[in-house]
């Protein structure tokens, strides 16, 4: 019972609420305009890269934590700070290296659980 009490109700509704924003932003998207799934997601780790590279990103992420992390708009921001950290120790290369190494673990997590997703699933030929 300890466990149900010591969890912050409060943050997990932020959290809640901020990706699910995003989403639907995502959703309104796909419904009322003619961008590819592929180009709305170019688009949201594009402004996820500006937002955290002008520093505004991070004070949602203070906010929402993993709501604001988790979504694409989180791993551009997460690559815009790798970047600007790594110019500052290993110049102008840092910019083409750091946002990989920043996000590398979930990158790898990624490629990982999605292999291990192809192994279990059995796509089907969708019907036109």
């Amino acid at each position: 019972m300890d466990f149900i009490q010591s969890i912050d109700w409060m943050g997990l509704l932020k959290c809640f609420v901020v990706g699910g924003i995003i989403c639907i932003i995502g959703q309104i998207l796909i419904d009322k305009t003619k961008l590819t799934p592929a180009r709305i997601l170019v688009t949201f780790v594009t402004a996820g890269a500006i937002l955290g590279g002008l520093g505004i990103y991070k004070y949602l992420i203070d906010f929402a934590g993993a709501g604001a992390t988790v979504p694409l708009t989180g791993f551009g921001a997460n690559l815009a700070k790798g970047a600007i950290q790594e110019i500052k120790t290993s110049g102008l290369l840092g910019a083409f290296i750091g946002g990989v190494k920043a996000s590398s673990g979930g990158i790898a997590a990624a490629v990982f659980f999605g292999y291990l997703a192809s192994l279990i699933a059995k796509p089907k030929i969708k019907k036109q």
